[in-house]
């Protein structure tokens, strides 16, 4: 532990990259997160200082080669074709979200620790509450230990089933802002999972995706949200807050509060809400 904690992320001042520690988060009262993790950024310039552990360095060319991929041959897919539902030019999500500019994108290590069926049961089995990711999509790839559920629009929790050679993409908060709505941040949490997967620890790899730090989270003007009712601003107080700010709000709420329990919202910036789910 004394190792990793070299590597410690300043999560209390909005800071991501690095290591977080099991436990930091107080997510009932008495009761701490199950999870370690570890987030690598971009590969340019702006994050050369920061210091890797040696297991990061002995494959760093394949971790870049690897996080280069997912970028260029994914999400840059990906950001085109949501521009052309929303009848943009297709570069404009591509133009806010370039590799070589400063963002808060990153590949995270994932570690949910197996807890005991007591644990389980005085946290009611939700291990991370119901929240939304903060940048524009989370491409998860996917394992089988069954914890993953989304919320419906009718408040329900519904499993997401892994799919062999599949990565499952959720949307996120920077697409809702911008489209007043019309494209809905995900609404996820993690569960404990089944009986017969209650003994085994729960690792993941995802990328986080994020637009350009000074990106504003300014309603595009498409003709296909006005001719669908979405031309009205969703939250005015957002509107010329950077997609920078919005991060580093989350991440230092996110830190140190402890969530209620049931729905809940926390103010982020500028009075504009974050909300939470049991």
């Amino acid at each position: 532990m004394e190792e990793k904690l070299k590597y410690r992320a300043n999560l209390e001042e909005g800071g991501y990259n690095g290591y977080k520690p099991l436990g930091l988060r107080e997510i009932r009262p008495g009761k701490f997160d199950n999870t370690e993790i570890y987030n690598i950024p971009k590969f340019i310039p702006a994050y050369e200082q920061l210091e890797h552990p040696a297991i990061i360095k002995q494959h760093k060319a394949e971790i870049e080669r690897f996080a280069r991929h997912i970028f260029d041959s994914i999400v840059q897919k990906l950001l085109v074709l949501v521009a052309i539902v929303l009848e943009l030019p297709e570069d404009y999500f591509v133009e806010r979200h370039r590799y070589g500019d400063q963002s808060d994108c990153h590949l995270r290590y994932m570690k949910y620790h197996k807890r005991s069926a007591q644990d389980n049961a005085e946290l009611e089995n939700v291990w991370v509450k119901g929240h939304t990711d903060f940048g524009s999509l989370t491409l998860l790839f996917r394992q089988p230990v069954a914890s993953l559920q989304v919320r419906t629009p009718q408040g329900e929790w519904k499993y997401v089933k892994p799919h062999p050679a599949s990565i499952t993409v959720n949307l996120a908060d920077y697409l809702d802002f911008v489209t007043n709505g019309f494209l809905k941040s995900s609404v996820h949490r993690v569960v404990a999972p089944p009986p017969d997967q209650a003994d085994v620890d729960r690792h993941g790899v995802l990328y986080f995706v994020r637009p350009t730090d000074d990106t504003e989270l300014r309603p595009v003007e498409s003709g296909v949200l006005e001719k669908l009712g979405y031309d009205q601003v969703k939250d005015e107080a957002a509107v010329g807050i950077t997609a920078g700010q919005w991060v580093k709000g989350r991440v230092k709420t996110n830190v140190m509060k402890v969530p209620e329990k049931g729905k809940n919202e926390h103010v982020i910036v500028n009075g504009v809400k974050a909300t939470y789910y049991d």
